[in-house]
């Protein structure tokens, strides 16, 4: 069955250029395991061609939902192509594999949301501004093309080890003309997608819903009701008022950014276009801020890992200075 899904679609030639014919085992060396999410696994690895590091999505198309997941990669791989700017994770081929696509992208040190695993600390509003500024600049010329990303958080934020930022992760994206599914991660849907009564079709406006909770995950370390399931956090999505930032700590112009981005009413958000142009994203800032946060929270991971390694260490010790005597009274006996 999944054979004669993939022949019969690669009899189109439309189809079949998008995908490389060369075999990636041979053109990919080095592969490592970085990361898992529902769609499958990401991996490090290297072009054997160009010796340059990249990404690889590796996603499985078998099962009951074959010819789901199968539909669900030709949509990804097609969008993918026709993305270029410095704020969009860049698109380097997909290859098929053993009922495998695998995406080729752009490496980078990790996402937001990894950043602050290791990153004790709270950031500071100008670490957040930056990443916000260049999340909203790849928004912004999604919006421009009339496509919605459908899934910002944390996660889908990447950063360059040069401290670029970058939108990644767009298999829930669409034309805003066509914008209709229920779709997305729960806690950082907005109210309009979570009701859609008969489908009624919604815009962009929901991404910006989604970054003004990303802003609040990232000041305050997790969305808000995430501590409640899914299904409960929906709903009081669409009945409670909207989150804001706890802290009175936070500035009046980020705590406006915030409240802007999250109007219940869609028709009340601003465009995206139009947040680029909001104080808390155009004050100052260092234009190593986000070279510096990556560097602070490198050397905070090996920090975390050496002392995970001390640890380990003085317990084989520990267990082996116990074990001794009685080791050596059992040899004896």
């Amino acid at each position: 069955m999944l054979s004669t899904i993939q022949a019969q679609s690669l009899k189109d030639p439309e189809i079949a250029e998008l995908f490389s014919k060369e075999d990636p085992e041979k053109r990919f060396t080095n592969l490592r395991k970085v990361g898992q999410g529902g769609f499958g696994a990401v991996f490090f690895a290297r072009d054997v061609h160009t010796n340059n590091v990249v990404a690889i999505k590796r996603m499985p198309y078998s099962g009951k939902k074959a010819m789901e997941r199968w539909q669900g990669i030709i949509k990804e791989v097609r969008l993918l192509r026709t993305l270029k700017h410095p704020n969009i994770v860049e698109y380097k081929g997909c290859y098929l594999r053993e009922h495998r696509a695998w995406l080729v992208m752009q490496y980078c040190s990790g996402s937001v949301s990894d950043l602050l695993e290791f990153h004790k600390m709270p950031l500071q509003e100008m670490e957040i501004a930056a990443i916000i500024h260049g999340a909203l600049q790849g928004l912004a010329y999604l919006h421009s093309r009339a496509m919605i990303h459908r899934d910002i958080k944390a996660g889908n934020i990447l950063l360059t080890p040069r401290g670029r930022v970058k939108l990644a992760d767009f298999g829930f994206a669409s034309m805003a003309s066509s914008a209709k599914s229920f779709v997305g991660t729960p806690h950082w849907m907005s109210p309009e997608i979570i009701l859609g009564r008969n489908e009624e079709q919604y815009d962009s406006k929901v991404d910006v819903w989604s970054l003004g909770i990303t802003c609040i995950e990232i000041a305050e370390r997790e969305p808000p009701l995430f501590a409640m399931n899914a299904m409960r956090a929906l709903y009081l999505i669409t009945r409670n008022n909207p989150p804001t930032l706890q802290s009175n700590e936070w500035s009046s112009p980020f705590r406006n950014f915030v409240e802007s981005c999250l109007q219940k009413n869609p028709k009340d958000r601003p465009t995206s276009k139009k947040l680029l142009k909001h104080p808390f994203l155009l004050r100052e800032r260092p234009t190593t801020v986000v070279t510096d946060l990556l560097q602070r929270a490198k050397e905070e991971k090996k920090r975390v890992l050496d002392n995970l390694r001390n640890r380990k260490t003085k317990k084989v010790l520990s267990q082996e200075a116990h074990q001794g005597p009685a080791a050596e009274a059992q040899e004896e006996s």
